[in-house]
C-alpha cells in the first residue's frame, strides 16, 4: 500500500499496450467500509487478473488501513489522509493520486464523500469516463436517513457527480429502479456482488466454546444499525423462545460493529424479552475469524428495511447455511431456488420465519444450504461479474459492444423522479434552465458549478 506522490496533474495518457486504465476511488480501503469493502477487494482482484484491465484502487486512510492492507493482495492500493471531516472525507492526495495513474476509467464506489468532488474535477479536466456505484445509497430508506444532509450535498457535489456519470452501476434490478425514480436516465448496468466459495476453515470459532456441543446457533453478522431490523429480530426471538420447545436449543447469535450506541439498545431489549440468556453479541468478526463464525452457526437471518446486495447473505450461503432474509436484500432468486425463506421486517412475519427455522429437520436445514452454495457458485462468483465490469468500461470507451447487462433509459419515458429527487434534476443532453442561468452570488448552485469544474 501507498502514498500518492505530490507531483502536477498531467493530462490523460494513451496506453501502448491498450489496456484499459482504471482508477477505483472508494471512501475507505478497510473493513471500515463494511461490505462495500469486502465487495471492493474481490472485484478489484478479478478485474486485476484480466490481461485489458490496468487498476489502481485510491481511498481513505483509517484506523484499520494498515490491517486490511494484505486483504487486496497484489492490487495496488493507495491509501490517502483525510484532512477535516471524516464524514465527507477530503483529501487533498486524491488529485495527486489520479494524476499519477491518468485513467481513462474513475470508478466511484459510494456516495456523499469527496470522492466524488474528486472525480468530476478529473474528468471535466482529461475527459475520463466516470462509472458509479451508489451500494444502495439511493434507495428510498436510504436517502431519507439523514436528508437533510444529503439534499446539501445534492445540491453542492453529489447530484452533478451522478448526471454526468457515463454509466450507474446496479447490484439488483430493484437498485436500477430506485436510480430511474429519481428521474436518472443514465445507463445502468446491473451487475450484482460477488463471493469467493470457502475452501477450509482455519480454526473454530472461540464463542462457540460457550455453548452446549448440541446447541444450535442463528447468526446475523453485519453492522449494529437501525436499518437491519434488529430490534424487532429480538422481539421476534423472545416470542419464539416462549413458546417453542424446540427453540431452546437455538442460540442467536449477534456479530458486527456497534453504530451510534444501537448494540446498547439492543442488549437491553434482549433482557427485556426474557430470552437475554440465548443471545450472544460477539462483536466485530472480520478475516479468519469471520470465516470461523460462520462455519460454527446453522443458519443466518437478515431483516434489513433497506439493503443494496448484501454479501453476508453470499457468505451465509457460501458456507450452505439456510437464510431468512427480507426481500430489500434483493436476492429473489434465494427463494426462488429454495435457498432462503422469505420474511418481512415486522416482527410477526420474522416470528413466522423463525418457526420454520426451528422446526425444521437438520437433513432440510443441510438441503437448504447447498442450494445456496450452489446457487453462489453458478452466479455470483468474482471471475464472471469482473468480466461482465470489464466488458462495460470497453464499452464506454468504443472499445466493445453494448453489454447484455446494460439497460439503456426509455426514450419515450418522460416520467419526473419522485419526491427524494428534488436534488436530482432529470438527466438531459443539453443544460437544463436553471444550470443555463448564472446563478446567484455565493448560492449553492453556484458552489456546486465551482466544485464540479475547478481544477
Amino acid at each position: 500500500m501507498i502514498r500518492a506522490p505530490d507531483v502536477l496533474p498531467a493530462v490523460r495518457r494513451e496506453h501502448p499496450d491498450h489496456r484499459t486504465s482504471v482508477a477505483i476511488l472508494t471512501g475507505s480501503v478497510s473493513r471500515h467500509a463494511g461490505g462495500v469493502f469486502e465487495a471492493l477487494v474481490g472485484l478489484s482482484q478479478a478485474l486485476q487478473r484480466r490481461p485489458e484491465i490496468e487498476l489502481h484502487v485510491v481511498g481513505l486512510e483509517d484506523s484499520a488501513t494498515e490491517a486490511d492492507a494484505e486483504a487486496w493482495g497484489p492490487v495496488p492500493v493507495t491509501a490517502s489522509a483525510v484532512r477535516g471531516l471524516r464524514s465527507f472525507g477530503f483529501s487533498s492526495e486524491f488529485g495527486a493520486a489520479l494524476a499519477r495513474i491518468r485513467p481513462d476509467i474513475i470508478h466511484v464506489h459510494g456516495l456523499w464523500m469527496y470522492a466524488s468532488v474528486a472525480a468530476l474535477r478529473w474528468s471535466a479536466k482529461t475527459g475520463a469516463v466516470c462509472v458509479v456505484s451508489p451500494h444502495g445509497m439511493l434507495d428510498p430508506w436510504a436517502l431519507r436517513n439523514g436528508a437533510w444532509k444529503k439534499r446539501i450535498a445534492g445540491s453542492l457535489y453529489e447530484a452533478r457527480h451522478l448526471r454526468r456519470a457515463a454509466c450507474l452501476h446496479a447490484v439488483a434490478g430493484s437498485e436500477d429502479v430506485a436510480i430511474r425514480a429519481l428521474g436518472l436516465r443514465n445507463p445502468v448496468c446491473i451487475i450484482p456482488n460477488g463471493i469467493a466459495l470457502p475452501q477450509h476453515v482455519p480454526h473454530a470459532a472461540a464463542w462457540r466454546n460457550e455453548l452446549s456441543p448440541d446447541a444450535l446457533t442463528l447468526l446475523y453478522l453485519g453492522r449494529l444499525h437501525p436499518k437491519k431490523g434488529l430490534a424487532n429480530l429480538l422481539r421476534a426471538w423472545g416470542s419464539v423462545q416462549h413458546s417453542e420447545a424446540a427453540a431452546r436449543r437455538w442460540h442467536l447469535v449477534i456479530a458486527g460493529w456497534d453504530q451510534g450506541g444501537h448494540r446498547a439498545e439492543l442488549e437491553a431489549l434482549g433482557r427485556a424479552t426474557g430470552a437475554a440468556g440465548s443471545i450472544r453479541f460477539i462483536g466485530p468478526q472480520f478475516g479468519a475469524e469471520k470465516a470461523a463464525t460462520f462455519a460454527a452457526a446453522d443458519a443466518f437471518v437478515l431483516p434489513s428495511v433497506s439493503e443494496g446486495l448484501p454479501l453476508a447473505v453470499l457468505e451465509a450461503w457460501s458456507h450452505s447455511l439456510p437464510v431468512l432474509m427480507t426481500p430489500q436484500c434483493n436476492l429473489p432468486e434465494g427463494y426462488a431456488v429454495g435457498a432462503g425463506f422469505r420474511i418481512e421486517s415486522d416482527p410477526h412475519s420474522i416470528t413466522s420465519g423463525l418457526r420454520r427455522i426451528v422446526l425444521m429437520a437438520g437433513a432440510e436445514r443441510y438441503a437448504m444450504g447447498a442450494a445456496g452454495r450452489r446457487l453462489v457458485a453458478d452466479r455470483f462468483a468474482w471471475p464472471a461479474l469482473a468480466s461482465q465490469m470489464a466488458s462495460v468500461y470497453l464499452w464506454l470507451l468504443h472499445r466493445g459492444p453494448l453489454p447484455d447487462c446494460v439497460r439503456m433509459p426509455d426514450p419515450d419515458d418522460h416520467t419526473p423522479g419522485s419526491a427524494p429527487s428534488r436534488w436530482l434534476a432529470p438527466v438531459s443532453c443539453r443544460p437544463s434552465p436553471l444550470e443555463q442561468r448564472r446563478p446567484e452570488k455565493g448560492s449553492a448552485s453556484q458552489l456546486s458549478c465551482a466544485i464540479g469544474n475547478e481544477e
